[in-house]
């Protein structure tokens, strides 16, 4: 095996994690987000802001499988690290509205919230670790 087939397979294997991760956030999201728009059936709403979260990872998922690409990669990395920040934020603290946004605090962790965490963090995780090494290897 060349050097060139190991590299190969660690990119393939950070992009699969990496999709994986921003998939199953995608998936959560969109079960979860039914749920939450009941609090605020007008506004924007948090079971809306689910929709647009699932709708940018699964975007982003896409194009890492399919581009595998730096700009891929910072996608990923950008909408999963901002997915688990604010998971974890409003576990934690209580931010009240901020304009359109709703106060989202929910200060417990359950099944699906533990999940959608993990999986954030190992997408955030794989796709930083695929732009350091895209920054050893090949610009693109």
């Amino acid at each position: 095996m060349t050097a060139r087939s190991r590299l190969t397979r660690r990119d393939g294997a950070l992009r699969v994690a990496t999709a994986a991760g921003l998939l199953v956030d995608a998936v959560i999201h969109l079960d979860l987000a039914g749920q939450y728009q009941a609090a605020a059936p007008g506004g924007i709403g948090q079971g809306n802001l689910f929709r647009i979260q699932a709708a940018a990872a699964l975007l982003v998922a896409g194009f890492v499988l399919l581009r595998g690409t730096r700009a891929a990669y910072l996608g990923a990395l950008v909408t999963a690290g901002a997915a688990l920040a604010a998971v974890v934020l409003y576990r934690y603290v209580d931010v009240p509205p901020l304009g359109p946004l709703p106060a989202m605090y929910e200060p417990l962790w359950f099944p699906s919230k533990t999940a959608t965490a993990i999986a954030e963090a190992l997408a955030t995780l794989t796709s930083g670790l695929a732009l350091s090494r895209a920054g050893q290897s090949n610009p693109s």
